[in-house]
């Protein structure tokens, strides 16, 4: 019979019972909540009398100091030549505390809970066999071990934190191999592989990838080269793994006879691209784009076409680049790589006005001269050189090309660009320079886009058509006579709204063309390789993807596209930050391009970087101004300029 102001159990938690009505029992839990219960939802520990806890715990926290008491009643219980019966825990608690009060029976559950020695209900107590006492002890020794060292290694990060050492915490190897582990949610936090970190939450930081990059470096558990960047986005840094096949044997046209260039920036490892052109003694003028051809051999759903698919675009990064298709494709498809190329060559017949009449699309057979920017604007100017006269003329149709999309609308922006590399942990910085063979290329490949759109359009082929709408400003509303300088780049940037994929040809203001397909770059990009493959299906006569099969592809590929764009923003922006890292106080010559109040925004030419500093002086939109670094935050990408007196 279980009365008022008794020691009861109610799902595995002692109570007190305050009072019985209506059937019903109020019990008091430990944390003070009352509850009413059924009788036989709970079970008697002790009759009592007991008025609260309070004096119960006193009671605990010194019977816990009795180890070996506790510990003697476990042998006893446990010893071989003995026959132990199941104890009540009424008989368990005279067998340990010689006694049967309202304090020794709380201990005595207490010490059932506890789980180590003993198992079982209060009505069948019994020891733990020896082999799981000893395994469980061992275990939590461990775990205090743990919390101990755990504990310690906080309190060494927090003074670290409060005054940064010159020694980073983990410098040498012993402190490395001790304390790593408590480092790996805090890494996994900066990878982007999870959300939260134990570690930062000890320490009372942020659980941001932010935070924790920032915490990895000020210990020295990580350098300033590493980039988290690609992991944080989801994105490989490798290069794709499944190798198309070599290009088939088919009919190709040779183009031998024509000179053909692949003009680029010097890093490029990838050419995939060429131009030609043909005037001929009619006075007809045909630019040829040859491009690389690994649709030749990579069919729709195909392991390699899935594997490009999934990852959008080849991922461009400081320290490598991570294909599209795999590195072992280059030899079998970039252009110039060999006596002789293979490629999907785009004729197209310009008139006098500049205009794309009439193209023609088939494989062929070209001699590809691998030319950088500079070498090909010194062959543009020097007459005497084999090349001179069809880069010239190259050059000529260009500049006739952009023009014209210049009176249909086309924007002009020109802004200041950066080549990021870095070799054994080193970061070199270099601006990259305007060339007049930049326009050329830039030119040839538009017209490629045009035509190709236009040769695809006319016959109902489902590919990514490109377009894209323009809100410009009343300061650009007449862009023909818009001086390009770089404030005026940036304002057009503005303007610009997001390019839109679409198996429906339309407008592109950017470019100022009616339609428009890039074509060009199909060892880089998944939807150039995908009109590839419908182009290359349609002249052999086979199946073509239906529109629907294509937006589901465009679709699924322009999300990687998104977080390759991302991923390459924030890893330039890091190597930038870790450029800048030693060059605290250096000078910088800056151009403003928009004031606010009390704050201007400028940027940095040479770096390519935007900044906002605070106005010291009035000054207007391409004042030029020297700026100085005072500090550079890796882990958030921040840099702080501020204006010096000159």
């Amino acid at each position: 019979m279980i009365t008022e102001n008794a020691l009861v159990i109610y799902k595995n938690k002692p109570a007190i019972v305050k009072e019985k009505t209506d059937g019903k029992i109020l019990i008091s839990l430990q944390n003070n909540e009352q509850l009413k219960v059924r009788d036989k939802d709970i079970e008697l520990i002790h009759p009592g009398p007991v008025n609260n806890f309070k004096q119960l715990e006193e009671s605990l926290n010194t019977a816990q100091t009795e180890s070996t008491a506790i510990k003697e009643a476990w042998e006893l219980m446990s010893d071989e030549n003995s026959v132990c019966t199941p104890l009540s825990i009424k008989e368990f608690t005279s067998l340990i505390f010689n006694d049967y009060t309202p304090a020794s029976a709380f201990c005595a559950y207490s010490l059932l809970q506890n789980g180590l020695f003993f198992t079982g209900t209060i009505t069948a107590i019994k020891p733990r066999p020896r082999n799981e006492v000893e395994a469980e002890e061992a275990k939590r020794n461990e775990k205090l071990r743990e919390t101990s060292e755990r504990t310690e290694f906080l309190e060494l990060i927090k003074s670290l934190l409060k005054k940064p050492s010159e020694k980073l915490f983990f410098y040498d190897d012993e402190r490395r191999k001790k304390y790593a582990h408590y480092m790996q949610d805090a890494e996994a936090l900066a990878y982007g592989k999870s959300i939260k970190s134990r570690t930062l939450k000890d320490l009372k930081l942020s659980e941001t990838p932010e935070d924790a990059h920032s915490l990895l470096l000020k210990t020295g558990f990580w350098t300033a080269n590493i980039n988290p960047y690609p992991s944080r986005f989801g994105l490989s840094p490798n290069s794709a793994s499944i190798c198309p096949a070599a290009p088939p044997n088919e009919e190709r046209i040779d183009l031998c006879r024509l000179a053909a260039f692949a003009i680029d920036s010097p890093w490029s490892k990838d050419p995939d691209d060429a131009v030609s052109i043909e005037i001929t003694e009619d006075g007809k003028t045909f630019l040829y784009v040859h491009v690389a051809d690994p649709a030749s051999s990579i069919s729709f759903d195909s392991p390699q076409e899935r594997e490009a698919r999934n990852r959008g675009v080849t991922l461009y990064l400081p320290e490598g680049a991570a294909r599209m298709l795999a590195e072992e494709s280059l030899p079998l498809f970039a252009l110039g790589l060999s006596e002789k190329s293979l490629a999907l060559t785009f004729k197209m017949t310009i008139d006098e006005n500049a205009e794309v009449i009439d193209t023609q699309i088939f494989p062929s057979v070209v001699k590809v001269n691998c030319i950088s920017y500079e070498d090909a604007d010194k062959e543009i100017a020097n007459s005497q050189t084999p090349f001179a006269d069809t880069l010239r003329a190259l050059y000529n149709l260009s500049q006739r090309i952009f023009k014209r999309r210049i009176k249909q609308g086309a924007v002009n922006i020109e802004l200041p660009d950066i080549h990021i590399e870095v070799k054994n942990g080193i970061v070199n910085v270099e601006p990259i320079i305007t060339y007049k063979s930049d326009s050329l290329v830039k030119e040839c490949m538009i017209a490629a886009g045009e035509g190709a759109g236009t040769w695809a359009a006319s016959r109902g082929l489902a590919v990514p058509y490109i377009s894209q709408e323009i809100e410009l400003q009343e300061f650009a509303a007449n862009t023909d006579n818009l001086e390009i300088n770089i404030v005026n780049s940036l304002q057009l940037r503005r303007c610009m709204r997001p390019r839109i994929l679409s198996v429906k040809p339309g407008f592109h203001q950017g470019l100022g063309l009616d339609i428009y397909l890039q074509v060009t770059s199909p060892l880089r990009r998944y939807t150039d390789l995908l009109a590839h493959m419908q182009i290359r299906a349609f002249l052999r006569g086979e199946k073509t993807l239906n529109a629907e099969e294509v937006s589901a592809r465009i679709g699924f590929c322009e999300a990687a596209v998104a977080a390759a764009v991302q991923t390459e923003r924030a890893s330039i922006n890091h190597w930038l930050m870790v450029y800048l890292s030693d060059k605290k106080e250096s000078l910088w010559d800056a151009v403003v391009t928009e004031n606010k109040i009390n704050r201007m925004q400028a940027i940095i030419p040479s770096l390519a970087l935007e900044i906002h500093i605070s106005m010291q002086r009035n000054l207007s939109p391409n004042d030029k101004i020297q700026v100085m670094l005072k500090s550079v935050n890796i882990s958030r990408r921040e840099a702080v300029f501020v204006q010096t007196q000159k």
